[in-house]
């Protein structure tokens, strides 16, 4: 089991204090090994998480850091759900918005399912997610219960900074975007345009969905319930994935203490 160290100058020589702190002996700071959830302290939520970022399973890590499985799983769980609320800042300049939709292949499933048939695209029995990407390379997405105007639209409005370009396809949930304080671009995707040749698409958005998709499909498939932790997994993580390890273990430790602490 990992062991615990000062989180000021990481000495693992410690004296226990009678409120069950730790006083560092060499930079004499005392703090708590257990700010964090579930009663692990610094370190074991450190290995954890290292090992998540390297997307190991429960079981390996449970292995690896001599955790029970089922604490790994909630650590795991209490992970996802942090990402999930770290959501980036009001988009501004040009975006692309667009839905996609989420489902496992047809030999998952069940046989009602497949009975009743299935399409790609809009009017799927798949689930719908719609996203939003800033041309800086954030994304922004959420899993909707449709894809018409009433939900994607106020979704838009609360993401994006009026007068921002609006680039998206020719679905008509995105017909009087422009009503809304938008500039309003659009690419027909039914006459196979991906750009009109002056920086409108949705090319960017679209490698998202791919790239989620991928994510998805190596996990062998998602329970429903469970897509939004997983979207909000893969969302943090593509927005993060210039950072380094280090600073991607740091900010998930902020987001776990800040949960702690309410």
């Amino acid at each position: 089991m990992a062991k615990i160290q000062c989180p000021k100058c990481q000495e693992k020589k410690l004296y226990k204090l009678g409120n069950g702190k730790r006083r560092c002996s060499q930079c004499h700071y005392d703090f708590s090994p257990h700010r964090l959830p579930l009663y692990l302290t610094r370190e074991e939520w450190r290995a954890i998480i290292t090992w998540f970022l390297l997307e190991q399973s429960s079981q390996n890590i449970a292995n690896r850091t001599s955790i029970e499985r089922k604490r790994v799983l909630r650590a795991l769980t209490l992970i996802r759900r942090a990402l999930t609320q770290d959501v980036p800042d009001l988009f501004s300049g040009t975006v692309e918005v667009d839905e996609t939709y989420l489902g496992g292949q047809w030999k998952n499933k069940r046989k009602t399912i497949r009975e009743g048939g299935t399409k790609r695209g809009r009017g799927t029995k798949k689930q719908p997610v719609f996203g939003i990407l800033c041309r800086n390379g954030t994304v922004w997405a959420e899993v909707v219960n449709d894809v018409e105007a009433g939900t994607l639209q106020p979704l838009i409005t609360q993401q994006v900074s009026p007068g921002s370009i609006v680039c998206s396809d020719t679905w008509r949930a995105y017909t009087g975007i422009a009503s809304r304080g938008f500039v309003h671009r659009l690419v027909n995707h039914g006459e196979r345009q991906y750009s009109d040749g002056k920086g409108s698409h949705i090319n960017g958005l679209e490698g998202f969905w791919g790239y989620l998709k991928r994510k998805l499909a190596s996990k062998g498939g998602i329970r429903r319930e469970k897509l939004p932790l997983y979207l909000g997994e893969y969302v943090w993580r593509y927005n993060h994935r210039n950072d380094s390890d280090k600073m991607k273990v740091k900010r998930i430790l902020e987001l776990l203490e800040r949960e702690v602490s309410g």
